[in-house]
């Protein structure tokens, strides 16, 4: 069976026979590419899809398509702005590369700032683009109102051809109402902020809600078999009562949307996820992508199978954690036999992946370890 039939398998809870593994190299790959130490074995390999199709492994992806140099997610779609000109700035510091976005509306400008880190290759956020709330929120709800989203089909054909039988990618263009205010004020500022001003902060939210929506609708109608909403829900910056207040609408919302299209929803895991799994499930989401075991989990795949029901999705398993611990054959093997054989029972449900990323510092010989291992304990 191919990848794109068990995958498809996958998303109808259907046991394809074998364990699905979708890894996730973007990063690890980029930096390869940067410091100039790609292994030989990967010397054709232009992209993070053409070293997964190589490895003969699963494609089930949200950042194939991504420019990693210049943000988190995305690719698939364009943010439309009426009436307000865009301006974009970059520089180099030190080999690092300096990206300031400023938004210049007649009633004032707001300005952010990005810096991909060339030693680390990773993306960081120099500057929010408010750091002023009690001054900045009328300019934030203007640029809000003024904000659409288009949705490129070419290319998302063109991504999806070239996948062909490893798989497909996954649309990983959305982010909450909730994590709409982490990326333009940070974490620490929003919850000032739900608790100094929350009936603006709840209009801001919605705005944003409806504008994600929109582009949902017009995504999953061109025969889009998976979303991701790109939230890091992690329970430390999204604890239930948050998720209640601020994103339950959207999430069920777009899983409503996402349905009614065929398509599934999910949202990308990052960290501690028990508090918020029965919550998410009885909302309608489909999945949760990149949960992990503790230290950076707190709760082991299994459980988490249990406690989200019959047709709750989760990938997962191989978090930083073990690509930089388990260094040696006899370590990983029995790492992910134990895993695989704890999984099982949840075979058609679960897809073995990277919790979030693949450390850059993981060396090559460890990495073909894994695939090893899977192709041994995984059919």
């Amino acid at each position: 069976m191919n990848s794109r039939k068990a995958l498809e398998m996958i998303l109808n809870r259907e046991d394809p026979g074998r364990f699905v593994y979708a890894p996730n190299y973007w990063q690890w790959i980029t930096h390869r590419f940067n410091h100039n130490s790609m292994p030989e074995e990967l010397s054709q390999c232009t992209n993070q899809l053409e070293m997964i199709q190589q490895e003969n492994l699963d494609v089930f992806s949200r950042n194939i398509y991504s420019d990693p140099y210049k943000y988190w997610f995305g690719g698939l779609s364009e943010k439309v702005l009426d009436g307000i000109e865009t301006e974009r700035i970059e520089e180099q510091e030190g080999g690092n590369t300096l990206t300031t976005i400023r938004y210049k509306m007649k009633e004032g400008v707001l300005e952010e700032r990005l810096r991909y880190c060339h030693e680390d290759s990773t993306l960081v956020q120099d500057k929010f683009l408010i750091d002023d709330y009690e001054t900045q929120l009328p300019l934030l709800e203007n640029l809000l109102e003024r904000t659409s989203w288009k949705f490129s089909e070419s290319k998302y054909r063109e991504w999806d051809d070239r996948c062909g039988d490893s798989g497909f990618p996954v649309a990983g263009e959305f982010f909450s109402p909730l994590k709409m205010l982490h990326l333009y004020l940070g974490p620490v500022e929003t919850t000032f902020l739900l608790s100094d001003n929350p009936e603006t902060a709840l209009r801001l939210m919605k705005i944003h809600e409806e504008s994600q929506l929109d582009l949902m609708k017009e995504m999953t109608a061109s025969d889009v078999k998976a979303v991701m909403a790109m939230d890091n829900l992690d329970s430390m910056f999204h604890p239930p009562h948050y998720v209640e207040a601020y994103s339950a609408s959207f999430y069920e919302r777009a899983a409503s949307v996402c349905h009614e299209n065929d398509a599934a929803f999910f949202i990308h895991a990052c960290g501690q996820q028990k508090a918020n799994l029965k919550l998410i499930s009885d909302l309608g989401v489909d999945g949760l992508e990149g949960v992990a075991y503790p230290p950076l989990g707190d709760v082991t795949l299994d459980e988490a199978m249990d406690m989200t029901g019959s047709n709750f999705i989760i990938s997962g398993g191989i978090s930083a954690a073990e690509t930089t611990n388990l260094k040696g054959k006899d370590d990983i093997h029995s790492y992910i036999e134990n895993l695989l054989n704890r999984m099982k029972p949840y075979r058609n449900r679960f897809i073995l992946s990277a919790s979030c990323n693949t450390a850059i510092e993981t060396p090559w010989p460890v990495l073909r370890e894994f695939h090893n291992a899977w192709r041994q304990y995984g059919s």
